[in-house]
């Protein structure tokens, strides 16, 4: 799946969500990964960068992004 239908499977799952707090997720996952995390995908980390490993497992629902709630004014 391309990147971009990654992220608006993402965010459409996730519709409190929005693009800067998804970068922020993903990002942190992405470090996880490169400091050794190993990935919640049957898919070999070496093979496929990082970021995208992270967009994937999100994606899947396999990562549960904690701490984004909607502001309400």
């Amino acid at each position: 799946m391309k990147t971009e239908e990654l992220t608006a499977k993402i965010l459409d799952d996730n519709p409190s969500m929005d693009n800067y707090q998804l970068a922020i997720a993903v990002s942190k996952r992405t470090d996880e990964l490169l400091n050794g995390s190993p990935s919640k995908l049957n898919i070999d980390p070496k093979k496929i960068k990082a970021a995208d490993l992270a967009l994937m497992e999100m994606a899947e629902g396999l990562l549960k992004v904690k701490g984004f709630v909607g502001v309400v004014k």
